[in-house]
């Protein structure tokens, strides 16, 4: 047997849902195919990847170190059918469309809503790498790229690109479990979580160092595990791991999202081009998306307020 990008997602579902009946109702087959395919998998990898129980299934280690690989393939190939859609619609209207490039952002449904209201149809293109993307829009595959730049790890512009910062200086918040006994403050000490198990996407530019970084100017060295932030947050809402969060990250089903206290861990904000007129064209609707998602996201909304910046408006 030879694994696929189905096998790959049917393995991400299960983990996504955590029950072999959600995970197939959400595929499209039935349960019994489900569970077939999911010994057919184990077998080929050696191992078990769920431990199944009354309260449904949960990624063993093997799963674990299997879906952080898994879930950049599904989620390029998603990109790669999108984008070939997009393309498609593209040649069929006559025109070109925007081709806009990020990392992740709560701000960018926002944002893509604003450009069509401007009568602009983008495509997207996500990527967990700053530069990559960069390097993309400098070889003519994006015309804009909103980009995060990890506070220590500067990126990599290539020459002839036009940049912008949106936000100088955003902090970075911690994911955690809702029953964690950090949650009953407003603002975590580091100390308070140096005896969890942290997970950090090491594939972006630039965080796994400051990470570290934290945890050394804090005299910390708690153990830190490799992970794509989808599995991240499925391990914080299952009590296991606590992770780091962009502000805007809004609080879900047994999650928590808190400040750290004194703000140990930054990003800039930046929005690329090649041309000023690009940026002149979308970065408008990109700031008041932004915005937008802030003040949507409560304990972000705080932090504004308490440190009065003048960047964000009322």
């Amino acid at each position: 047997m030879e694994l696929e990008v189905r096998h790959l997602r049917a393995l991400c579902a299960i983990a996504d849902t955590g029950s072999l009946h959600r995970a197939a109702r959400q595929l499209g087959v039935a349960q019994p195919s489900l569970s077939t395919q999911l010994r057919r998998i184990e077998q080929e990898l050696g191992g078990a990847l769920f431990s199944r129980g009354r309260t449904g299934c949960r990624p063993t280690p093997l799963g674990r170190f299997v879906l952080s690989r898994a879930r950049p393939v599904v989620a390029e190939m998603r990109s790669l059918v999108a984008e070939a859609h997009a393309a498609a619609a593209a040649a069929a209207a006559g025109g070109p469309r925007l081709r806009v490039g990020s990392t992740a952002s709560r701000a960018l449904a926002g944002w893509l809503r604003r450009l069509r209201a401007q009568a602009q149809e983008p495509t997207l293109r996500m990527d967990v790498s700053a530069d990559a993307l960069l390097r993309m829009l400098a070889q003519g595959q994006l015309d804009v790229a909103f980009v995060h730049e990890v506070e220590g790890s500067p990126l990599l512009v290539p020459d002839g690109l036009r940049v912008r910062v949106l936000v100088e200086r955003e902090p970075q918040f911690v994911l955690l479990p809702a029953g964690h006994p950090a949650c009953a403050k407003d603002v975590v000490d580091l100390s308070d979580l140096a005896r969890d198990r942290w997970m950090v996407d090491p594939t972006v530019d630039g965080e796994w160092d400051a990470v570290h970084r934290m945890f050394r100017s804090g005299g910390l060295d708690p153990l830190v595990l490799q992970g794509d932030y989808h599995t991240a947050a499925a391990l914080v809402a299952n009590g296991e791991a606590v992770t780091v969060c962009q502000p805007s990250c809004l609080p879900q089903p047994g999650m928590a999202v808190r400040r750290l206290h004194g703000d140990p861990l930054r990003v800039r904000l930046l929005l690329a081009a090649r041309n000023e007129t690009e940026l002149d064209g979308v970065r408008p609707a990109l700031e008041a998306a932004y915005w937008e998602a802030a003040r949507e996201a409560p304990a972000y909304r705080e932090w504004l307020e308490s440190v009065a910046t003048p960047a964000a408006p009322a």
